[in-house]
């Protein structure tokens, strides 16, 4: 059984030993802002609790499954958020991953060395972007009595762990997220924590993924209707189990996850980060192996608002027809050459980690000429600027590492569409491969919980057999002259509009916490 605690959803999913899933059961859950700290994102551990075990119970009686047949469970979550509990094991402070509340710390943090988020960048491959620094530092901060009182810090995969056994460790691949980590090492620094002002005593144990963490206990299993004893076994975060799951699991193997952000993971055996700071680097699930990450913001989302926003008649037929208005719209763009008359698309830049940030969206660079800039070209355009800024991060990777996949595996919503990943194979200049599993986050971890109790013999012998290739999109070499001349332009026309934003004149689409003054 893989645990999945997601930003939109948690679920709980049965797999059998050859990799097939049995069953599945997932609630959606929502993260609030609390009105009082603008950027919150709460973690509601009670709610979300009660919501977890449901999904166990239920994906046991919906597959008539007996508890007892559950070989081992494993977890993933979103990565970066956190949970903070006493001495007692009760949670004080939790909060989800891209919370932004701490915009005064990350001043705060920069004021007490300018050079030290870089110097820590170098060590934990995280700035303060989205790490765990500012958020401990607001804690002490906001909530002085929460931070006196805090024992120990966890994270969310490490909290369902612990809420069904009472041991808490925190595995590498999600740790390593906080910035508090040594790549190295794979460890707690606790130098980075006195360096910030911070405590260093609040850190658990490391058990690296695919370990034995726990038994599920007797009040674990009351509660989330596991068997007593049931193997709990480390995850990790959700990009590195997804990527196991979709059998990338050597060095110098690429994936890209296309979802709501796009995700550029590329994996290395040498934990070194980039000189420029512009990428960040994780631990991988596996051990001994490292992850440069290059994140788009908001592919999919500015997607949803496109087909939500203009495409009502798409919707409708799809209605009508009883398929998904992407494929309708999917059709539509084939009709449009490469490079969509021209058009240029605002939104996520090439990721500079260590000043991250984001020009006002925009589209620009249309005549107004109904046959050729239509609804068909600016779905297109979308997802041709999606896959440019792939080709930014794949190229911002290769000169960090020098090294340059000879493939691409391409996962996640986006590689359902029939067109996306011939665009992104075009614009890149190498294969692209489709895996049957798609949604692999879930597979990742039942893998490491088939590890941790002896079923395969590592990750990479069980990616290797279960992960099959559906379809395999080679480039085309017309098209990629295009999207080569498409790149440039791109760039060129982002660096004035992100002025823009600088100077005030329109909002960027996001601007990390303490770059906006």
């Amino acid at each position: 059984m893989a645990i999945d605690a997601g930003t939109g959803s948690v679920r709980s999913v049965i797999f059998d030993v050859k990799g097939n899933q049995i069953g599945c059961v997932q609630k959606e859950w929502k993260h609030p802002q609390d009105p009082r700290f603008p950027g919150s994102m709460d973690f509601r551990w009670e709610e979300n609790w009660e919501l977890t075990c449901s999904c166990i119970k239920e994906v046991l009686a919906n597959t008539g499954i007996g508890a007892e047949n559950i070989a081992a469970v494993s977890t993933t979550c979103m990565r970066e958020g956190i949970v903070l509990y006493d001495s007692e094991g009760r949670e004080l402070f939790a909060c989800a991953n891209v919370d932004a509340r701490a915009k005064d710390e990350v001043s705060q943090l920069k004021r007490i060395d300018p050079n030290l988020e870089k110097e820590l960048y170098l060590k934990s491959g995280q700035t303060f972007a989205l790490g765990a620094l500012p958020r401990l530092l607001w804690v002490k901060n906001k909530l002085p009595q929460v931070y006196g009182k805090t024992s120990r810090m966890g994270m969310i995969n490490d909290w369902i762990i612990f809420k069904l056994s009472g041991v808490l460790a925190v595995e590498p691949s999600n740790g390593s997220t906080t910035g508090l980590m040594d790549l190295r090492s794979r460890n707690w620094d606790r130098e980075i924590a006195r360096r910030c002002g911070l405590r260093d005593d609040i850190f658990p144990d490391v058990k690296e993924c695919g370990a034995v963490a726990a038994r599920v206990s007797k009040t674990g299993a009351a509660q989330s209707g596991l068997c007593e004893d049931t193997v709990l076994v480390t995850g990790g975060g959700d990009c590195q189990l997804g990527t196991i799951g979709v059998g990338v699991a050597e060095e110098g193997e690429a994936v890209v996850f296309g979802g709501s952000f796009w995700q550029y993971e590329f994996n290395t055996g040498s934990p070194v980060c980039s000189p420029k700071f512009d990428v960040r680097v994780n631990c991988h699930a596996c051990g001994n192996m490292w992850q440069y990450e290059a994140l788009a913001f908001n592919p999919g989302l500015v997607m949803r608002w496109f087909r939500d926003t203009f495409c009502a008649e798409e919707k409708r037929l799809a209605a009508e027809k009883n398929t998904d208005p992407y494929a309708i719209l999917d059709e539509m763009a084939l009709s449009v050459p490469a490079g969509s008359y021209g058009i240029i698309c605002v939104f996520s830049d090439v990721m500079n980690y260590i000043n991250w940030k984001h020009a006002s969206p925009a589209f620009i660079n249309f005549e107004l000429d109904a046959e050729k800039y239509n609804k068909a070209a600016f779905y297109r355009a979308i997802m041709e600027n999606a896959c440019l800024v792939t080709l930014g991060h794949l190229r911002l990777v290769e000169e960090a590492t020098g090294g340059r996949p000879g493939k691409i595996v391409f996962a996640g919503g986006a590689a359902k569409s029939a067109v996306w990943p011939q665009i992104l194979a075009d614009v890149l200049g190498i294969p692209v491969e489709v895996p049957v599993v798609k949604e692999a986050t879930s597979l990742g971890a039942a893998i490491m919980a088939g590890k941790g109790i002896g079923i395969y013999k590592n990750e990479k012998e069980a990616a290797r057999a279960l992960v099959k290739t559906e379809k395999i999109f080679s480039p085309n070499a017309d098209n990629r002259e295009v999207y080569d001349k498409a790149y440039k332009n791109w760039q060129a026309a982002y660096k004035p509009l992100l002025r823009l934003s600088d100077d005030g004149i329109t909002n960027y689409m996001w601007c990390s916490p303490g770059l906006q003054e």
